[in-house]
């Protein structure tokens, strides 16, 4: 057998062990939320903050809040970064590999904050376990830099996979935000991983996809109008909601750890006792959504309501991620424009769920920058074809609508850009003594399978 061949053979068994520990790992972050909230929450019900009293609302998040500041106050600064942004400022601008004392805390800290009802999701801190899970496998193997970047990615994607149960999402999604170049003998390990974590996913938890999904068609091409004006509309909202994580991000940057958290916990709070769906996860609400149980006013109140606290908790680097919360804010904005659809729009046929899902994934598509993730998304997530042909037309035109007012950035690297300022203005800070040894940082690692 041919070298090459045995080094793809070789890196395709380490993706699978990769996405065999990654799946697991997150598996057991979701498993450690939702015992959580079954223990406490009324009914048993996961998710079900709206049954909360109106004071345990407003106590809970900052509860949280008081916890993880605490805590972060004791951690050492360097061991404070979680989450996506951490991943991508790790793997490509620092080029090192991810500490794996990052990845417990994340873990932790994820459980309290989406416990107390924070703002945030699940599948951001997923992607980071999934991939720092890949540093043990690089250090105890004595890998490459590169090998080390290719498994981190190959963790992310099984985290993805394993989080909604699409595997081919996963891969995208890699490749439109972790940058990793395509090429066969990069992609085989990440696919490989992916696969792993859809199986893990289905073992769990079952063959259905993560979100209950009605079948969806649109219902005559008349109704493609009405389908591009939500793209625009939902790129208009994605470039205020990135615009939002800069202004929040750059507002806390200096800010203590356990300010920015009850500051974080009090925005929270104060709007739930108004829209309580906004707390947590909140995919039952995306469920209700896709069911059409929630009317016009509620679903604009869910929608303002999740985008200022999501904005401005990730701002305030809450440990947890936004990926779930742009999948609420787009689908209450669909759910909208299919409730106004029916009343005003004669041409409009009932199908009910559809324009909830497509406002989904175009304004997942557009906060992340991820397209051609979202539209794999939206494939696996309803499994019918149908709904490709407008999911691609909202998708584009979020995208481009973003781009136009934002530029060519996502919300990861607003909040990213942003944390490299702080940094620089804090060494700028630091007297000349205590700064560190340039020689002693390590060299970058090559360019080969990152993008810039």
């Amino acid at each position: 057998m041919a070298a090459p061949d045995r080094d793809l053979i070789r890196i395709a068994l380490l993706g699978a062990l990769t996405g065999l520990m990654a799946s697991l790992l997150v598996l057991a972050f979701r498993a450690s939320i939702e015992i959580g909230q079954r223990w406490f929450l009324p009914e048993g019900r996961i998710g079900n903050y709206e049954a909360l009293p109106d004071w345990a609302r407003l106590a809970l998040p900052l509860a949280g809040a008081l916890m993880l500041g605490l805590a972060y106050e004791w951690l050492p600064k360097e061991n404070r970064a979680v989450g996506i942004v951490h991943v991508i400022d790790y793997l490509r601008f620092r080029k090192q590999t991810l500490p794996f004392r990052n990845a417990m805390v994340q873990f932790l800290g994820g459980i309290v904050a989406i416990l107390s009802g924070h703002s945030v999701d699940r599948e951001g801190p997923g992607v980071h376990l999934g991939a720092a899970n890949a540093a043990l496998i690089g250090r105890r193997l004595k890998l490459d830099e590169d090998e080390d970047y290719l498994l981190a990615a190959a963790g992310g994607a099984a985290a993805i996979a394993a989080a909604y149960n699409t595997p081919l999402a996963g891969v995208i999604f890699v490749i439109e935000v972790l940058r990793v170049r395509y090429a066969v003998n990069h992609i085989v390990p990440v696919i490989v991983a992916s696969v792993i974590g859809a199986v893990i996913s289905r073992l769990a938890y079952g063959h259905s996809p993560a979100f209950v999904v009605p079948p969806l068609a649109i219902g005559s091409l008349a109704e493609l109008p009405v389908i591009m004006l939500l793209g625009l509309i939902i790129g208009l909202l994605a470039s205020g909601f990135i615009a939002g994580c800069r202004h929040s991000a750059r507002l806390t940057a200096n800010w203590r750890p356990l300010h920015a958290f009850l500051a974080a916990g009090l925005v929270t709070g104060l709007l739930a006792q108004w829209a309580p769906e906004i707390m947590g996860v909140s995919y039952d609400t995306l469920d209700r959504m896709l069911e059409n149980h929630l009317l016009g006013p509620a679903l604009l109140v869910i929608l303002l309501a999740k985008l200022v606290a999501t904005a401005f908790s990730v701002g305030a680097r809450v440990p947890g991620g936004l990926i779930g919360p742009s999948l609420i804010i787009g689908g209450a904005l669909g759910a909208l424009a299919e409730g106004l659809a029916a009343q005003w729009y004669p041409w409009y046929a009932d199908s009910n769920g559809f324009y909830t899902m497509i406002g989904m994934v175009a304004m997942m598509g557009a906060v992340l920058r991820a397209p051609l993730a979202a539209l794999v998304a939206l494939m696996e997530l309803t499994g019918n074809l149908n709904i490709i042909l407008p999911g691609m037309i909202a998708v584009v035109i979020a995208e481009l609508a973003t781009r136009s007012l934002s530029g060519d950035v996502s919300a990861f690297t607003v909040l990213l850009a942003e944390s490299h300022k702080a940094e620089a203005t804090a060494e700028r800070e630091t007297p000349s003594d205590n700064k560190p040894d340039e020689a002693s940082a390590s060299p970058p690692a090559s360019d080969e399978i990152r993008e810039s």
